[in-house]
């Protein structure tokens, strides 16, 4: 998350094409890479992003929503723990197991929930409903250790915005991936948001 603080998000992409969108993504510069759980075979997928990519690539999985679950993930190789609500279970047994949680967060009561419970990278879900206001105020008053990410509604039109509200780091969804789109057309997606976010460290 260091080198490159942004993550794929890869809703729907199944086991026998996960490996070219992943390494398509990888040679645009992505070093963190999320399949939802509600993917077809997604603990499969993940176990072969992790295989190839190593300590390369953080692999995860995403709409992660019971401790259970992220025994799986840690199972199948997987780091990352992307999680659309503030489950302290979830957070705490992440911890345990060494990987990184990203819960989903809304207010200051469950972002706060959330890093009792050990989570310092935290994603405001979603992001497009609350706006970039809503994030640059929290900012505020969140520790100096918190890394706040936007997830929903943000892509490479709208990332100025996000980075001058504080954000540390983006999830992107649909405009990177949908299900059907082939290697190249989802590098050419990734080569587009890593310039945008280059372009906003300018």
């Amino acid at each position: 998350m260091t080198e490159s603080p942004l993550v794929a998000i890869l809703r729907g992409v199944t086991p026998d094409t996960v490996l070219a969108i992943g390494q398509a993504l990888f040679d645009a510069g992505f070093r963190a890479i999320e399949v939802p759980l509600n993917s077809p075979d997604p603990f499969d997928s993940i176990a072969i992003l992790a295989r190839h990519f190593g300590d390369t690539c953080l692999v995860g999985a995403g709409t992660v929503l019971t401790p259970e679950a992220v025994e799986k993930v840690a199972a199948a190789g997987g780091r990352l723990i992307v999680t659309p609500n503030t489950d302290p279970a979830v957070i705490t047994r992440a911890v345990e197991l060494g990987l990184l949680p990203m819960p989903g967060f809304a207010t200051a009561t469950e972002a706060f929930a959330a890093i009792r419970a050990g989570a310092r990278h935290l994603k405001l879900f979603p992001a497009a409903t609350y706006g970039h206001g809503h994030i640059k105020a929290l900012s505020a008053v969140m520790p100096m250790d918190v890394k706040l990410y936007a997830v929903g509604g943000v892509g490479a039109d709208n990332l100025s915005v996000w980075r001058s509200a504080g954000v540390a780091g983006i999830g992107v969804g649909s405009e990177i991936y949908k299900p059907g789109l082939t290697a190249d057309q989802v590098g050419i997606r990734a080569q587009q948001i890593i310039s945008a976010w280059c372009r906003t460290d300018d």
